[in-house]
């Protein structure tokens, strides 16, 4: 690859930080403008990384720019992506790829239509903990997987966020604010997902923020804080998770992976890091499945993935349109399936992503 693609990137809040910094890592692409609807916010993120401050409507006219990274807040996700593509750029979003399933299908639809790659987080599990146990299942390690088990319980973001009240909003709560991280490594390791039951709730009817600088305030509950369910995927296997904003931390496994020679445990699938461990008939006890790629990657690397499917069009991304909007469509049956009580079939299918190469440097992402 002779050039980086050039990037702009809408939205300063907190995880540009992340972005900026992930995404330096790889050669084949570059921030080169940042935009927020705050100018001052898009100024302060563009001295303190040394890429120019626009507008967002200076930045999609930009004909320089060829991808845009969508970090806006989860509501203007499919609005930001739409203006991305009639504008003629690639985009890469953060998670949810939208609201609900019919508008990420438009936006899918308009890349199509347009022939541009869409993208979007998360890219977790391109991490060398996720991508450790993916090495692990492929090569029989636990025999032939049969099921799979979830846990993301938490009390939920008023006590410590700045800002939490999105996160009991359409388009938050536990489900959609962690459960792409967990559905996307179960379908990495699993495949697609054909059908979904579910069961939702909320505890409160309202939450009382407790960090500043809005402590004393009340925020009504919109969304589903409680999201039990059950994935039959297309290869026959099942998966049981649970996500939740109302319940005390318990030191409940993050991911398992239930096979026929065996039970593998793998790590925070928020995170790119971790290890992972594997019980089978071998030993009464787990030990540490020995690393097979690298853990030194950060957010970004999606991004950095889809660049490369940019500057050479046969090769597909990982962090794929497709994959979120399959992802998006099964957080949206849980509570179909609770409010209807009955099983709800998900329509979308996605391909499988490719595993990554074993023995990639930090930088690369192709042998």
């Amino acid at each position: 690859m002779s050039r980086p693609v050039s990037v702009g990137l809408i939205g300063c809040g907190k995880i540009s930080d992340a972005y900026f910094s992930g995404t330096q890592a790889y050669s084949m692409l570059k921030i080169v403008a940042c935009a927020d609807l705050d100018q001052a916010r898009a100024e302060a993120k563009a001295r303190e990384h040394g890429v120019r401050a626009c507008s967002v409507e200076q930045l999609l006219r930009d004909p320089q720019i060829e991808l845009v990274i969508n970090l806006t807040i989860p509501v203007a996700h499919a609005e930001v992506n739409t203006a991305a593509l009639q504008a003629g750029k690639h985009v890469y979003a953060e998670k949810p790829f939208a609201l609900d399933s019919t508008a990420g299908a438009s936006v899918l639809a308009l890349a199509r239509e347009r022939a541009l790659l869409v993208g979007c987080a998360p890219d977790t599990f391109l991490g060398g903990g996720l991508q450790t146990a993916r090495k692990a299942i492929d090569d029989g390690a636990i025999g032939r997987p049969v099921s799979a088990m979830a846990f993301m319980l938490s009390r939920g973001h008023e006590t410590w966020h700045p800002s939490p009240q999105f996160y009991y909003q359409k388009g938050g709560g536990p489900m959609f604010d962690m459960g792409p991280y967990y559905l996307t490594a179960l379908i990495n390791f699993l495949g697609p997902v054909a059908r979904v039951c579910g069961s939702t709730q909320s505890a409160f009817t309202e939450r009382l923020i407790t960090s500043q600088p809005l402590a004393g305030t009340k925020i009504p509950v919109e969304t589903p804080t409680h999201v039990a369910g059950v994935l039959e995927f297309v290869n026959g296997g099942s998966a049981t998770i649970v996500t939740s904003f109302d319940t005390w931390p318990y030191p409940l496994p993050r991911l398992l992976v239930f096979g026929t020679e065996g039970t593998l445990e793998a790590p925070d699938p928020n995170r790119f890091d971790g290890a992972v461990r594997i019980r089978d008939a071998k030993s009464d006890e787990f030990r540490e499945f020995a690393p097979t790629h690298t853990v030194e990657r950060g957010r970004g690397s999606g991004a950095a993935d889809m660049a490369c499917s940019i500057l050479r069009r046969e090769r597909s991304h990982r962090a794929s349109g497709a994959l979120a909007q399959h992802v998006l469509e099964i957080m949206e049956a849980f509570e179909k399936s609770s409010r209807t009580g009955r099983h709800v079939k998900i329509k979308s299918r996605c391909e499988r992503p490719a595993a990554l190469p074993v023995g990639l440097a930090p930088n690369e992402l192709d042998e």
